[in-house]
């Protein structure tokens, strides 16, 4: 069998060529020209790393300042012992070897071997702290995180994939984590072991000295060289992974869909080329690594050999006064000096992956929430469930209203139906009256109050929410309808299940309530999902009820059911019904009917078809269907 190395010459011999980036979208099934780069993506646009993000990265470190102020301790005496090691050593040549003075000699090495002790003692314990602090940083920077996350509105998260969001927690912190347990500590070992060589080798011969110091001009000139190369790489790299974790948590979340249409083949394409793109930004970084600690090591053989070479020329002239034990203690000494610099050259490759992950993971923490509640924002009261709005005019997009000069009124206890075609508006009504969004324009009141003077986690306490995609959370049937009451007893989540007339549909799985929920309502049907957020939102006792398509993935039998119940439930709260189905529409105190974002009519079932208007003809159109059958957009 043949064996192909075209892929092969491709990685190593041509340069990299990476892609654009790519979208994850139909166009690429046609073969059309990629997608140019994302909003997120130009966000992310290499530049120079800036230094000050380690200076804030350790402002991280404050909350435990006494472990690494012992840090900082432990990594100054390692960083001397280790060149005191290497002069014990040329000592002891010089003394007792060449004295030939074997007691002197065994002392000598007791004391050797107790300070090399000591140093395996500041090892462990550097080593130690520096673990423990990295991971508290860590730990503390991923409930950041995710407490920042909790604050942005639906909106981020809308136009911010996923991906981003887990590789931002993921693979950005793990890279800070190592940042701080190597690079910093290690680093400031390394320096601090070069400084003491310096300082030894200056006191010891300060001619073979200036022979070492040669050496800083071509090392900062490759560090100047190669750090812009090596940011550039790391960024990319890092940034080309994000598209890769976005592309498979899509990827995986879409997978019935992409074997319901049969787009293996086109994802795993897709999939392939963000993977061959990370492949490339990888071998460039690689490259140039690759390039710049063979460069320093050739810079610092080289200066060994003359160090060697001056010193056995003052060796054998004795006018300069250089035995050979001298030249054996300062090529001891230079050693320490030279031996830190590829180690520092490794370290520096992964603090600029550090700082990038650093760098993304701050961008993120800096994004401001596009609205926050008002500084004077009060708790609600106990609501009534008057609602109103009152010319309100709202667009995702501002430039672009989807409600335009909204205003109804719903009274206490009303049960208000949201109709239209899709897109008229109504899960936006919903979104202002949960105050997800805040309108451009108008005021939106509850019982008087505008909602902008509302604490919204306050309001949300006292709403119910019920949307046509479930969402179930990994636990018991009993954990996911106890969310909004984790301290809800048995008997109050059987109770609710019971005045829904739903008890036994759940009670009837292999565990009852016990039953345990798989990811995203994994293991459970579309309509045993709805029936849990049903009892989740009646469990909360809301005073304001919504209801979005809720009853979608249950069947009619069930749904009958259902509707019986509900309208006990709902008598004294306030509810809002977006509704395709005629029975839902038929028992509302009101009905709005919206096109295009304008409210075109409103009134009962009955007076709506008493004035003969778009909602009469809907309903004569499809007044021969079975009780219970959608309503179509018009």
């Amino acid at each position: 069998m043949s064996f192909d190395l075209e892929w092969l010459r491709e990685l190593f011999l041509r340069p990299p060529k990476p892609h654009p980036t790519v979208r994850h979208d139909f166009s690429l099934a046609r073969g059309a020209p990629r997608g140019e780069l994302d909003e997120d993506d130009r966000r992310d646009l290499p530049r120079t790393l800036d230094l000050g993000i380690l200076r804030r990265l350790f402002t991280y470190t404050h909350p435990y300042k006494k472990m690494r102020n012992r840090l900082f301790v432990l990594v100054t005496v390692r960083s001397m012992q280790l060149p005191l090691l290497a002069w014990s050593v040329g000592a002891i040549i010089q003394g007792p070897v060449a004295g030939r003075h074997f007691t002197a000699l065994l002392w000598a090495l007791v004391a050797y071997f107790a300070l090399a002790c000591f140093t395996d003692w500041t090892l462990y314990f550097r080593q130690l702290y520096a673990l423990q602090l990295g991971e508290n940083v860590v730990r503390d920077l991923r409930m950041i995180l995710l407490q920042h996350l909790f604050t942005l509105p639906l909106s981020y998260f809308h136009r911010t994939k996923v991906g981003r969001v887990i590789s931002r927690m993921t693979s950005d912190i793990e890279a800070v984590r190592l940042g701080v347990q190597n690079f910093l500590f290690v680093g400031l070992v390394q320096c601090g072991q070069m400084l003491s060589a310096c300082l030894l080798m200056a006191l010891y011969n300060w001619r073979l000295f200036l022979v070492v110091l040669l050496t800083a001009p071509p090392a900062w000139a490759l560090d100047r060289y190669f750090r812009s190369r090596l940011s550039h790489a790391t960024r990319m790299m890092q940034e080309s992974f994000s598209r890769v974790t976005a592309s498979l948590a899509e990827t995986v979340a879409g997978i019935r869909v992409t074997q319901s249409f049969g787009r293996e083949a086109v994802n795993a394409g897709i999939f392939r080329r963000l993977a061959h793109d990370h492949s490339l930004y990888n071998l460039n970084f690689a490259r140039a690594n690759g390039q710049f600690i063979p460069l320093l090591e050739v810079n610092s053989q080289f200066f060994i050999s003359t160090v060697l070479l001056v010193g056995g020329y003052c060796a054998f002239h004795p006018a300069w006064h250089m035995p050979a034990g001298d030249l054996i203690m300062f090529f001891f000494l230079a050693n320490q000096f030279f031996g830190p610099i590829a180690v520092l050259g490794n370290q520096f490759a992964q603090a600029l992956t550090a700082l990038a992950g650093a760098e993304r993971l701050f961008r993120m923490l800096d994004t401001p929430p596009e609205w926050r509640d008002a500084p004077d924002a009060q708790p609600l009261s106990p609501l009534q469930g008057r609602v109103e709005f009152r010319h309100v005019t709202f667009g995702y997009d501002p430039a672009r209203p989807v409600l335009h000069d909204l205003s109804f009124t719903a009274e206490p206890g009303q049960t208000i139906a949201l109709v239209g075609h899709t897109g008229s508006g109504k899960t936006s009504i919903i979104n202002l009256l949960a105050k997800f969004y805040l309108a451009q324009s108008g005021e939106i009141l509850l019982d008087g109050r505008e909602i902008k003077t509302a604490a919204s986690s306050s309001l949300r306490r006292q709403m119910g929410l019920v949307l046509q995609q479930s969402f179930l959370f990994t636990g018991t049937v009993a954990d996911n309808i106890r969310l909004p009451r984790p301290t809800a007893t048995d008997a109050e989540v059987v109770g609710v299940l019971r005045r829904l007339d739903c008890l036994d549909l759940l009670e009837s799985l292999p565990q009852g309530l016990q039953t345990q929920v798989g990811e995203k309502g994994r293991g459970l049907s579309s309509g045993q999902q709805q029936l849990i957020c049903f009892a989740r939102a009646l469990l909360a006792d809301p005073r304001i009820l919504i209801l979005d398509e809720a009853t979608s993935a249950i069947d009619t039998i069930t749904e009958a059911r259902l509707q019986a119940a509900l309208v006990r439930l709902l008598e004294g709260r306030t509810s809002f019904v977006v509704a395709h189905r005629l029975s839902t529409i038929r028992n509302a105190s009101q009905v709005l009917v919206l096109d295009h974002g304008r409210l075109i009519e409103r009134g009962t079932h009955a007076q709506l078809l008493t004035q003969g208007g778009v909602y009469a003809g809907l309903y004569r159109h499809f007044a021969s269907a079975a009780e219970g059958e959608a309503l179509p957009p018009p």
